[in-house]
């Protein structure tokens, strides 16, 4: 049998890819292990500064298993969440790259990632709803966050679909493509953003993930030592360096 996630390197970026599809790519609990065993080895991995999220043959990822969830089984991992994602993220950035559905716990699942990218003919939605069910995997956390709290309530209530392009109208979708481009084109964000200090790109995540609970008053004494624990690395001094030298900076994460 076929792995149910398939990891493959390209470069620095480390593609984690949902492999059932006769499922639509849906979650059990093996697809959540094997996600978050991945997210360990990204995070592990020094050479390793981008992972891309996506699904095998033409769909993101339909949710969850709703056939082993009959059978007793629940995919969501401990102190993880569902897909091993939804409640702790990667420390370095993680991109979705999303083709066909990405419906219930699979929008759950691009939401939890970092940025994005999609087809034009993709398709989102939580249609726990319709299902008895609630989405309660980030969905109506996250997507509130993502587009305006009113459309994302009204989304939310009526489980309907939202189409890639308006999600990409409300900000939602970083990056549009052609069908069958999703991946591609993530792996290209993916090298934009490998190329930069794998510090700086591991510390800009953490405080504008953070920073968004931070009260005002203070709000500089937080973000002062994040900042000066990546101002005072070697990175740094070599990012100065090489730009004055006029040459492409070489980092070592330190």
């Amino acid at each position: 049998m076929s792995d149910p996630v398939q990891i493959e390197e390209h470069g620095a970026v480390l593609v984690i890819a949902i492999n059932r599809p006769r499922q639509r790519n849906a979650v059990n609990r093996a697809v959540s292990l094997a996600i978050a065993a991945a997210l360990d080895r990204l995070d592990a991995n020094p050479e390793l500064r981008v992972g891309v999220l996506t699904g095998r043959d033409g769909s993101f990822c339909s949710g969850m298993d709703l056939k082993a969830f009959v059978d007793g089984e629940r995919p969501e991992l401990e102190g993880r969440g569902f897909g091993g994602l939804t409640e702790k993220s990667p420390a370095k950035p993680l991109i979705a790259a999303v083709e066909g559905f990405a419906l219930a716990g699979g929008c759950e699942l691009a939401l939890a990632c970092d940025l994005i990218v999609a087809a034009q003919d993709a398709w989102f939605g939580l249609p726990e709803v319709s299902r008895g069910l609630v989405a309660g995997s980030g969905g109506l956390i996250r997507l509130p966050r993502r587009i305006p709290p009113a459309i994302a309530l009204e989304y939310a209530l009526t489980g309907e679909r939202l189409a890639a392009p308006l999600a990409h109208q409300w900000g939602m979708v970083n990056r549009l493509t052609p069908s069958g481009g999703a991946l591609a084109e993530a792996l290209r964000l993916a090298a934009q953003i490998a190329a930069n200090a794998p510090l700086s790109v591991a510390m800009t995540k953490r405080i504008i993930a953070q920073s968004a609970d931070w009260p005002m008053e203070g709000i500089w004494d937080r973000q002062r030592p994040l900042a000066e624990s990546v101002i005072g690395s070697e990175d740094a001094l070599e990012g100065a360096k090489a730009f004055a030298e006029k040459r492409p900076p070489v980092w070592r994460g330190k």
